[in-house]
C-alpha cells in the first residue's frame, strides 16, 4: 500500500512540474511578444508624429555614394590574426620593402610577431630560473636525487606497512615465505588443496595428470619459497594456472606448506618420479 501511495505521489509531483514549465515557458514568450509589440508601436508614434518624406532615386543615389565615402575613408580595423602576427594589410605592403633584391624578388621586413618574442624571452627567463633554483642555490632536487628520496620513502612505507598486524598476511611473497608445520596453517593448506589441487595431482597428492608431490624428486624445485612461486606464478606450458589472482598471499603460502608436508607419505597408485632429486 505504501508503495503504490508514493507512486502516485511521485506520478502527481511530476505532473506539476511539467505544468510549471510550460508555464514558465509560455510566460517567456509573451513577454518578447510584448516587447515586441512595445518597440513597434513606438516606433508607428515616432513616424506619426514626424513623418519622413520618401526619397527620391536622386536622393537614395546621393547617399549612397556619400556612405561608400565615408567607409573608403574609415581606417580599415586590423582582424585578429593581423594583431597577433602584426602583420600589415596589403596596401601598406610597400612601405615594408628591403631595398636589396634577388632574381627581382623583393623581402618584406616584417616584424616578429610579439606572441613568439614573449615565448622566446619567457623560455630564456625560465631558464635562467631553473639554472639558479638547480643548480646553484640547490632548493630543487635533482632527478637523481629525487630518485633517492623515493627509495628511501618506499622503504619506510614498506615499514610501516609490513607494521600493520592486518597487512601481515598479504606481505608474504616467494622471497620472505617460511615453512611451518603449525596445525592451522595446514588444516588450511589442506581444504586449499582438495578444492583446488586434486583433479590434476590426486586425493593424497600422488599425481595424475601432474606430478606426484609425496616423493622427493621435484620439477621446479622442493624449498618452500620454489613451491610457493610455482603455485603462484603457475606452469602455462604445463597446463598449470597461476594461482595469484584466485588466492591470498597467505593462501598461497598455506597451500605450499600442506605440499611439503606430504612428503614421504606414500600414497597408494603414486605416478613414477619427475624432476631431480632433493
Amino acid at each position: 500500500m505504501k508503495e503504490v501511495v508514493s507512486s502516485s505521489w511521485s506520478t502527481g509531483n511530476t505532473s506539476i512540474d511539467i505544468v510549471i514549465g510550460l508555464m514558465l515557458i509560455t510566460s517567456i514568450m509573451v513577454l518578447c511578444v510584448s516587447i515586441l509589440m512595445l518597440r513597434v508601436i513606438k516606433f508607428y508614434v515616432k513616424e506619426a508624429a514626424n513623418p519622413k518624406p520618401f526619397s527620391t532615386p536622386e536622393e537614395k543615389e546621393r547617399v549612397r555614394l556619400e556612405q561608400e565615402a565615408l567607409e573608403a575613408a574609415k581606417p580599415k580595423k586590423p582582424s585578429i590574426w593581423q594583431k597577433l602576427m602584426q602583420l600589415k594589410p596589403l596596401e601598406e605592403e610597400g612601405s615594408l620593402v628591403m631595398e636589396h633584391k634577388f632574381d627581382g624578388i623583393a623581402e618584406l621586413n616584417n616584424p616578429t610577431p610579439a606572441w613568439f618574442m614573449v615565448l622566446f624571452y619567457g623560455t630564456i627567463i625560465f631558464a635562467i630560473g631553473y639554472l639558479l633554483n638547480y643548480h646553484v642555490f640547490g632548493y630543487g632536487k635533482l632527478q637523481d636525487e629525487e630518485y633517492v628520496a623515493e627509495i628511501e620513502q618506499a622503504a619506510v612505507d614498506k615499514a610501516a606497512f609490513l607494521a600493520n598486524p592486518v597487512n601481515a598476511a598479504s606481505a608474504v611473497n616467494e622471497n620472505n615465505v617460511v615453512q611451518s608445520k603449525d596445525a592451522k596453517i595446514l588444516e588450511s593448506g589442506a581444504a586449499l588443496f582438495a578444492n583446488r589441487c586434486t583433479p590434476c595431482h590426486g586425493d593424497h597428492g600422488q599425481g595424475i595428470v601432474g606430478p606426484n608431490l609425496t616423493d622427493e624428486y621435484w620439477l621446479h624445485g622442493g624449498k618452500i619459497q620454489s613451491v610457493f612461486k610455482t603455485i603462484k606464478y603457475g606452469v602455462p606450458e604445463k597446463g598449470m594456472i597461476a594461482w595469484e589472482k584466485s588466492l591470498s598471499a597467505q593462501q598461497i603460502a598455506d597451500l605450499a606448506n600442506y605440499v611439503l608436508s606430504l612428503q614421504g607419505t606414500k600414497p597408494a597408485g603414486a605416478k613414477a618420479p619427475q624432476g631431480e632429486k632433493e
